[in-house]
């Protein structure tokens, strides 16, 4: 009962979480995001640059033109999660993009994923989306 009243102030996302673009789509509005699965990040300390926004478009733009204190990085490879604190960051910039923090409920979120991964990967896909990861 509590899930049903949740769902009336929650926003519902499905993310097609691909290895070259992330998908996020809204029932009723249709794809609302399409951006490279690419992320920026200083290399000295490991954050995302420019405060978490140095991610998907604007990332790729980096590619093969950043300087050698700045990684860009794909945190999916064949399919896979490799990096999974950046591709929750990833997800957490995009989710802000699409949906911003009008209620203090977090978004419920679909996250596609393909049928032959292991055991691990399928706990590394649950752990990412569980409503507790995210900030409100």
């Amino acid at each position: 009962m509590l899930n049903r009243l949740l769902g009336l102030f929650a926003a519902d996302l499905v993310v097609d979480l691909g290895t070259a673009n992330t998908r996020i789509s809204v029932p009723g509005e249709g794809l609302v995001l399409s951006e490279p699965s690419v992320v920026a990040v200083d290399k000295s300390d490991g954050h995302v640059l420019g405060s978490g926004c140095a991610v998907g478009h604007l990332a790729r733009q980096m590619l093969g033109r950043a300087p050698d204190s700045i990684a860009v990085v794909r945190p999916l490879r064949d399919g896979v999660i490799r990096d999974f604190q950046l591709c929750e960051a990833m997800l957490r910039y995009f989710f802000h993009k699409v949906q911003p923090s009008r209620w203090a409920v977090g978004p419920r979120v679909t996250i596609s994923v393909p049928g032959c991964i292991t055991p691990v990967e399928k706990r590394a896909a649950s752990d990412c989306r569980s409503p507790n990861r995210w900030p409100r």
